[in-house]
Parts: structure tokens; C-alpha cells; sequence
């Protein structure tokens, strides 16, 4: 099998990446992974506008993972507050758990580490969605008990189907490669 590239987004990426996000977890195209957000939430997951904007902005990636030229898996990595911040993190619906998933983390981690010298990195995630958290606990990262509120009546972010969403951060402190 070929081995899995990554590259950084441009402004031509973006329909290819919203329409993967998509897929990952709105609809019924994403119950085929197990990523899927269709019964908490609707509508769109990644807004166009947004996704431009963290594009534009310095320290701020998205990070593309293909095999053969074909888009497999895409992550948000940029700085914020000190830290590295992951998210809008997408893989395939069909390729969820076959380790495509872990590769993008760690290529995310390495960025955040070796090339922008962060000490950690932390993500967001919905607190009712316990497999998911799992999945970031068994890859090192820690709840931190710190809850943010989920943007209600913002479509851009999706249309709840719940009233009681909220997001938790997690945090992974990251090793600092040594500096010869």
C-alpha cells in the first residue's frame, strides 16, 4: 500500500475538505464511521468562511492527509493562548480505525511541537460524546474539567438536536524534540 502524505490546505482545498468533514459526521453518510454527530447535532459541521479564515491566519494549519492524491483525512492545527489547538479532525467514514486517525494526531502533535516549539496541545469536544473522549484518552490527552459553551443559534457550528451541549477541553502536554 502506498504510504499516507500530508500536506497543508490551500484556498482550493476547501470544498474537497467540507465536504469530507461532512461526511464524517453529518448525515447518513457518517453512521458508516463511528465518528458520527447525526444524532446530536445537524446541519453543517465546518463553515466555508471559517475554514478560509483559519487558512489565512498565522500558526494555523490544516493539515491534509492523502494516499495517492486522494484527500483520506484532514485536522485544524494552530496556536492559541500558548498551546496548540487541534480540531475539525475528519477521516473517511470507511477508514475510520484503521490507524489513519492516529498518523494525522501525530503528525499534528509533531507540528505543534517541533515546528512552533508549543508545549501542549488541546482540542474541544463534545462531554457527551464518551466513545470519542476515550479515543483522545487512550492517545494521551487528559479532561480538564474546563467546559465552554456550545454555540447555540450559530448554524455555522450546526443545528442542535439537544439542549444540553456543551464542549470539554482536553489536554496533552507534548514532548519538546531536544534542540541540537
Amino acid at each position: 500500500m502506498t504510504p499516507l502524505t500530508f500536506r497543508h490546505a490551500t484556498s482550493a482545498d476547501i470544498p474537497a475538505i467540507v465536504a469530507l468533514v461532512t461526511s464524517a459526521y453529518r448525515g447518513e453518510s457518517s453512521r458508516r464511521g463511528w465518528t458520527t454527530e447525526a444524532d446530536l447535532l445537524d446541519g453543517q459541521r465546518i463553515d466555508p468562511e471559517v475554514l478560509a479564515e483559519d487558512l489565512a491566519r498565522p500558526c494555523s494549519v490544516v493539515l491534509l492527509a492523502e494516499r495517492d492524491g486522494e484527500l483520506l483525512a484532514c485536522a485544524h492545527v494552530a496556536e492559541e493562548d500558548g498551546a496548540g489547538y487541534f480540531g475539525m479532525f475528519a477521516v473517511r467514514p470507511d477508514l475510520q480505525g484503521g490507524g489513519v486517525g492516529k498518523a494525522v494526531i501525530a503528525e499534528a502533535e509533531r507540528i505543534a511541537a517541533a515546528d512552533w516549539g508549543l508545549p501542549a496541545m488541546r482540542m474541544t469536544v463534545i462531554d457527551v460524546r464518551d466513545t470519542l473522549i476515550a479515543y483522545y484518552q487512550r492517545r494521551g490527552y487528559v479532561r480538564t474539567g474546563i467546559l465552554k459553551p456550545f454555540p447555540y443559534g450559530d448554524e455555522r457550528f450546526g443545528i442542535p438536536l439537544r439542549d444540553d451541549l456543551r464542549f470539554e477541553v482536553l489536554e496533552k502536554p507534548l514532548r519538546q524534540e531536544a534542540v541540537a
